[in-house]
């Protein structure tokens, strides 16, 4: 077993003089022996668990050992703010040893770029978008640029799994390991997820099995069991408040003279906390994805300096970015997922003698029913298994069309080999590329295949910039006061029906819109005291609520509590829960319920997927025109135990997916690029829960009637 002594001695100097570590944590001591040894490999830990030092002091170690040369690492990550916070961190590790690292992304400056393709730092700090930017530009050339690379670090790799940025992440990997022409080492680091042994055999994309790889999870006994994971010990909290005020009121009552990080799970949230703060005289600061690269920087740096302060947040401040020293984290209602929650959870309790702590402070019944299932599941000690999206045919038709814009030129037969049979990069995606052929997107000439004038049109601004973007980004609006750029807000906010002057709320601060350039789409403002409006309205569907966090919420309503500390307020809730909904539960079944209005639904407490593919597959027993939730599927008011028995007998073995509604699809980005039948067919594998369903299915049914 390698131990400190193995990596470079420079390096062992630093890390005892200079850092003044007595020693390397568990996770960083476990690392250096499979990545010296060039495996693969998953560092599994809590958030700051030390996992960017797991993974870089060994690969410094093989850097100077091996006499690697030019850009030989590369460093990935899904928010740039995550790769501006780590380069300080690197340039000083790599700086050690005479090395250097750089930051390549949408925000670096051309003048930033020459430079690092005429020096080719050591260790490049991207993003995948990045990384594919770099692959197709005419001014790159990417087989001298990375002639010398030996291992790619991706960070927060489960952010990556769990939706399409996974996908093409690996496919651009793939495409890289050609341009090499060997393997490239494949380290991810990640929060608690409940499958990493499966989560390292997605990274090893097309190379696993072919090439030794372990899971490296020292607080999980180096034994990590599917579907659970520790619970670390915490001071958790779950309130009701009743409102956003009524939140308000308590976070500026509590914990005066700390720093407080609190999110919320929508930006209009944000925005309308972080108003109300202010006028109760907290000192509070904001961050979210529609506020202008700048002014979350000063906000996060702000608050990062001051002491007594709050700061507002959607999940933008979830992962591993440093915004100093925190004292709590407050969550608004409950986040989608237990994997969110122990991101936010280790934000607290880095300080040696501080706790891990977290209050919930839920609005509604719902939010506090959705909090309570979700803690539930925490103490049990489960956390979601990160799966990826299932049948991603739109990038695969954005992958082709990358790698003949990269190439210039693909032979027909030929584009397969570039992603080395990582599935469904195969033989399954020649239907996509004859449709690209057919519409235009690609021309075909000789037996090869390059960019045709369809995909010019749709893709081809500003050099294919948007082509090399998984996600379709809604329109918005810039909004400006004079020069400096504030952010960015729904269109649908500028051409509403008002009485009076039209008003933002943006940044936490109300503005008055003085004029808007529709073809620019900007609008221009100035500040004023209050009135201010926040809305955005996202491209898609919002993510549905689980199985299990669904099955938890039933446990909750039948009466089991889960092992962290309620308030007198949220128990009186969760009481008055319990008893409107006693008849809506059992433990051991679902029901169909006849309401007095003969309103016919059956509780199946199966999430939004599961009960998505029950109402599909029910046929004409399901009304057509609900819209599907968590809890419920209403069936037609004409049902009767001997029609239910008979259509649901073999219902299991026929499930089917759920209708693809043309909104859905709008929100699919290169969606167009496919055939119509196809695109319909991917969004609806990810709507459903085959699984939940069968489940569903397979538990015993009880009849009853909900008297007057």
């Amino acid at each position: 077993m390698s131990g400190i002594d193995d990596l470079d001695p420079v390096l062992i100097h630093h890390i005892v003089n200079t850092l003044g570590w007595p020693g390397l944590r568990p996770l960083q001591e476990r690392a250096i022996d499979p990545l010296l040894a060039g495996e693969d490999a998953v560092l599994l830990a809590p958030t700051a668990g030390g996992k960017t030092e797991a993974a870089s002091f060994p690969l410094l170690s093989r850097m100077t050992a091996e006499r690697w040369s030019g850009t030989s690492v590369l460093y990935v990550c899904p928010l740039k703010a995550l790769l501006n916070n780590l380069l300080p961190r690197l340039e000083t590790y790599t700086g050690w040893l005479g090395r250097t690292a750089a930051l390549w992304h949408g925000d670096i400056k051309a003048t930033a770029r020459k430079r690092i393709l005429t020096g080719r730092p050591d260790i490049l700090l991207t993003t995948p978008e990045s990384l594919e930017a770099m692959l197709v530009s005419a001014n790159v050339d990417h087989r001298s640029f990375f002639a010398g690379l030996k291992a790619i670090v991706v960070d927060e790799v489960h952010a990556f799994a769990g939706d399409d940025r996974g996908w093409h992440l690996l496919a651009v990997l793939e495409r890289m390991q050609r341009i090499v022409g060997r393997p490239i080492q494949r380290v991810g680091l990640s929060a608690t997820v409940g499958n990493p042994a499966e989560l390292l055999h997605w990274l090893q994309g097309a190379e696993v099995g072919k090439r030794p790889a372990r899971v490296v999870a020292p607080h999980l006994g180096d034994r990590p069991v599917s579907g659970s994971a520790s619970v670390p010990p915490g001071d958790i909290q779950l309130d009701y408040v009743g409102s956003l005020e009524n939140a308000a009121t308590v976070i500026a009552a509590l914990h005066r003279g700390e720093k407080r990080l609190v999110f919320c799970e929508s930006r209009r949230l944000v925005e309308e906390l972080g108003e109300k703060l202010r006028a109760k005289g907290v000192t509070t600061f904001l961050s979210h994805a529609s506020l202008s690269a700048d002014e979350r920087r000063r906000a996060e740096e702000a608050f990062a300096e001051a002491r007594d302060c709050v700061i507002v947040s959607t999940s933008t401040l979830e992962l591993g970015i440093d915004v100093g020293d925190l004292d709590r984290v407050i969550q608004i209602d409950a986040p989608a997922t237990v994997a969110s929650f122990l991101q936010r959870l280790g934000r607290t309790g880095r300080r040696p003698g501080s706790t891990r702590n977290c209050l919930f402070l839920t609005l509604d019944e719902s939010g506090l029913l959705a909090a309570a299932a979700l803690l539930l599941q925490w103490s049990r000690g489960w956390v979601e298994p990160v799966v990826a999206p299932p049948e991603p045919r739109h990038i695969v038709a954005q992958q082709i069309l990358a790698l003949c814009l990269q190439e210039h030129q693909v032979g027909d037969r030929l584009w397969q080999e570039w992603w080395a049979g990582l599935a469904p990069f195969g033989q399954s995606a020649e239907p996509i590329v004859r449709h690209l052929v057919d519409e235009g997107y690609l021309d075909q000439d000789g037996g090869m295949l390059f960019i045709g004038p369809e995909a010019e049109r749709r893709f081809g601004h500003r050099h294919f910039m948007n082509l090399t973007a998984v996600f379709t980004a809604a329109p918005e609006f810039t909004v400006l006061s004079g020069l400096t750029e504030i952010g960015r807000t729904d269109p649908s906010l500028l051409t509403e029906s008002v009485q009076g002057p039209r008003r933002l709320l943006l940044a936490g601060r109300s503005w008055q819109v003085t004029y808007i350039d529709w073809n620019r789409r900007r609008c221009f403002v100035e500040p004023v005291d209050s009135g201010g409006k926040a809305k955005w309205s996202g491209v898609g569907f919002i993510r549905p609520t689980s199985y299990e966090l669904t099955r938890a919420a039933r446990d909750v309503l039948l009466g089991t509590d889960p092992q962290v500390q309620l308030t007198g307020r949220s128990r009186g809730c969760l009481s008055e829960a319990r008893h409107r909904l006693l008849e809506y539960v059992r433990p051991a079944g679902t029901l169909v319920v006849r309401e007095p209005n003969d309103d016919v639904r059956w509780w199946t407490w199966a999430g939004h997927r599961a009960n998505a593919t029950l109402a599909a597959t029910l046929g004409n027993l399901a009304d057509p025109a609900q819209r599907i939730n968590d809890c419920w599927i209403r069936l037609s008011t004409d049902l009767t135990p001997p029609v239910w028995k008979q259509t649901v007998a073999d219902a299991a073995s026929r499930l089917c997916l759920p209708a693809v509604h043309e909104q859905a699809l709008k929100g699919l980005k290169f969606s167009t690029a496919l055939p119509r039948r196809l695109a319909e067919a991917t969004l609806a594998a990810r709507l459903a829960d085959l699984e939940g369903a069968a489940a569903a299915l397979k538990e015993p049914v009880r009849f009853s009637t909900v008297a007057d």
